[in-house]
């Protein structure tokens, strides 16, 4: 079963937040990647507002601490920032320049993981590259596609 959220934000912008009711992947994880994916495509900017905790539970039929969950872990991630009159509101975004200190080393230990889990199912090093390049280009393909729809509306 799947529980679909469609968030527009700025009106022009269109974010679309899947979660998988079903999925071992915890719905706060869920959530937290879906936003990272949509900063990461451009659909959403630094400086963008997001849904309040209890707005994206109520659609989502979910409790308030599990999206406050996902929110509390990009706000540790340096990737939204929280206030308690303006809510929650994206601080980060590939145009935001470079990483904060700290952040390259997190990322290779958990891309350590992953890359280690497609060796151990059989991917090959020109396999696993082509998915990544592939992946990658498709973030900056998206990214581009965005921006260049914001620039005409």
């Amino acid at each position: 079963m799947y529980l679909f959220y469609k968030l527009y934000i700025r009106y022009a912008a269109n974010v679309n937040l899947t979660i998988d009711v079903d999925s071992d992947v915890p719905i706060y994880q869920q959530i937290r990647d879906r936003i990272v994916e949509a900063i990461a495509r451009g659909e959403t900017a630094e400086g963008d507002p997001l849904p309040s905790t209890r707005q994206l539970a109520a659609d989502f039929g979910i409790n308030f601490h599990t999206v406050n969950k996902a929110y509390d872990l990009l706000k540790q991630e340096g990737v939204i920032r929280v206030n308690r009159k303006s809510g929650a509101v994206v601080r980060r975004d590939p145009a935001s320049g470079p990483p904060e200190p700290g952040f390259g080393e997190g990322w290779e230990e958990r891309m350590r993981v992953l890359l280690a889990e497609a060796a151990v199912h059989g991917l090959d090093h020109a396999e696993i590259m082509r998915r990544c390049s592939t992946m990658l280009s498709g973030f900056q393909a998206t990214a581009v596609a965005v921006a260049r729809a914001k620039v005409t509306t």
